[in-house]
């Protein structure tokens, strides 16, 4: 497992010499990466969650890169591909879209229309996409880092909840201290660090990382724990919407990627905990009056979390 290990932290070494001040919120989306599942990043502009995703490509060698702006005016075809007929062979030859790529980076996700964001799901949840009735499976890591704005609401759409279950992780990177942001402007005095940036890791060690996370022990006790915590949110009063099992299987896969960045081959409840709001909050929908009354999705888990025995 050593070799695993060596190449996590040179990973996370390398995404952290461009992105100051991040470490916990870093760790958690090449977790992501690492257990299968996608990220949405929401926060305010300007605290890199567009330099993230670039540094993350950056640092593996081989790997593809596609970056998609999402507008109104965007089409399922823009993203997906379309079949273009061609003249010399008179049969219609498929011409894949972004979607295909190891890294995508799902610009201002929000700004699209619902048309096109159910265009993602098949994608997110199958690794696939079908096209005039053929399917097209993806190759590699297929890993969508989506960000929007949580304060800006003219011109934007609201993610459906079918697409938000579709994301493993939702989080947010915040505001640094005043000493990282003194850094990153030396660091961006003559050019962005990122541009400079050389991969560290190859996209075959990347693929076997993923491979290693999923063996990484997980006793019955703290599957039974995993799925407690998801299953209180289907007896709340003050929810319209519970997590499913996909969010039960998310944060294991999480808890298991996690674990091996902090230098692990097991799982321990602490782990859990700590990503048990990151993983479940956004997919839950909230009652009129839990809402109005304060409440969120990472409030409620916090409340789960605090109720729930922790197995010894």
């Amino acid at each position: 497992m050593q070799e695993t290990y060596d190449v996590a932290r040179r990973l996370e070494a390398n995404v952290l010499s461009v992105i100051r001040g991040q470490a916990p919120a870093i760790r958690r989306i090449l977790a992501c990466l690492c257990s299968g599942g996608h990220a949405l990043l929401e926060d305010v502009p300007g605290t890199g969650k567009t330099t993230l995703a670039k540094a993350l490509a950056n640092s593996i060698g081989g790997a593809s890169f596609q970056r998609v702006q999402f507008t109104p005016d965007l089409l399922p075809s823009d993203i997906l591909g379309l079949s273009v007929f061609d003249p010399a062979s008179s049969s219609f030859r498929f011409q894949p879209g972004p979607i295909f790529t190891d890294i995508l980076l799902a610009d201002e996700i929000n700004r699209a229309s619902p048309r096109v964001q159910s265009a993602l799901l098949e994608s997110m949840a199958e690794r696939q996409v079908t096209i005039d009735g053929k399917r097209y499976p993806f190759e590699g890591l297929f890993f969508v880092i989506a960000t929007q704005n949580p304060v800006e609401f003219r011109g934007t759409y609201p993610l459906p909840e079918a697409q938000m279950d579709r994301f493993a992780l939702q989080c947010r990177l915040g505001y640094v201290s005043e000493e990282e942001e003194v850094g990153i402007l030396a660091d961006q005095r003559h050019e962005h660090p990122v541009e400079q940036m050389k991969a560290v890791v190859t996209r075959e060690e990347i693929l076997r990382l993923m491979a290693a996370a999923r063996e990484v022990r997980m006793s019955e006790e703290l599957q039974h724990y995993t799925v407690q915590l998801v299953a209180a949110t289907r007896s709340r009063k003050d929810l319209q919407l519970a997590a499913s099992p996909r969010a039960s299987l998310a944060l294991m896969k999480m808890a298991q990627a996690l674990s091996l960045f902090e230098g692990r081959d097991f799982v321990v409840p602490e782990t859990i905990q700590e990503l048990a709001a990151d993983v479940v909050a956004h997919r839950l929908v909230l009652s009129p009056d839990a809402r109005y009354g304060g409440s969120s999705g990472r409030s409620i888990m916090a409340e789960i979390i605090e109720q729930t025995p922790v197995p010894v």
